[in-house]
């Protein structure tokens, strides 16, 4: 059945829906692996990211390291890496 809105909820109001799983459902299993494979074989071109440093989890956890990454500047991405 449709979703009906009313339009008494003021200026601030959101609406969302997580589409992925009913869409992988969709796809299929055979579909879903295809995805899988493109990421496995793109994942140095299409879907490659860059870090500004990879730290350890321990690393992470230091106040050192939360007041440099914890500022999220722009362009400034850090990979946690548990296996560190």
């Amino acid at each position: 059945s449709p979703t009906v809105l009313k339009r008494n909820f003021g200026l601030t109001w959101g609406l969302g829906g997580f589409l992925l799983t009913p869409f992988l459902q969709k796809l299929g299993g055979e579909g879903v692996q295809r995805l899988r494979q493109r990421v496995v074989d793109e994942i140095d071109t299409t879907f490659v990211s860059h870090y500004t440093r990879e730290v350890s989890l321990a690393e992470a956890l230091t106040l050192e390291a939360l007041s440099v990454y914890g500022k999220q500047a722009t362009g400034e991405k850090y990979l946690i890496n548990p296996s560190l």
